[in-house]
């Protein structure tokens, strides 16, 4: 059969032509990837000194079932973890929840000097944050939060 068809393809005038199998050459992953272990480790590390240095306004334990206020931050790092830009992205316009969430950057300073290959052109590296709220002002990070109560108390 496979006579026949090799036949076939010779009088039919086709060129063929056979490569040999190779193995694939070894998978290598790709910068995108490392940078992105990488920023979940930086992430890890400003969040663990935003904590560090804001003691009496963190949660400990179990935020509430029904957060008082979520606050996302950004906010810009240059090479020396210096914060140069904050501001509120987006909020449930709870004025003293954004004031605590923005004032506690200030306190964390200088946060971890980011890996290199995170920075932008211009030397910077733009970060999110979630601040959760509870009712009495205490705030987790998303980044380090421990899982919400289920319940309304």
């Amino acid at each position: 059969m496979l006579f026949a068809a090799a036949l076939c393809i010779a009088l039919s005038g086709c060129n063929v032509t056979l490569t040999p199998w190779t193995r694939p050459a070894a998978v290598s992953t790709p910068p995108a990837a490392i940078n992105s272990v990488t920023l979940d480790q930086y992430r890890d590390a400003v969040a663990r000194r935003i904590v560090e240095r804001n003691p009496s306004y963190v949660l400990r334990g179990t935020p509430q079932a029904m957060l008082r206020s979520l606050v996302v931050v950004s906010f810009t790092v240059d090479a020396n973890g210096r914060v140069v830009q904050s501001s509120v992205y987006r909020t449930n316009g709870d004025n003293e929840a954004e004031s605590a969430a923005l004032a506690s950057l200030p306190r964390a300073a200088p946060l971890p000097e980011p890996p290199g290959k995170l920075l932008n052109g211009r030397g910077q590296l733009e970060l999110f944050e979630d601040w959760l709220f509870n009712d009495d002002g205490k705030f987790q990070l998303r980044e380090l939060a421990s899982p919400q109560a289920q319940t309304i108390d």
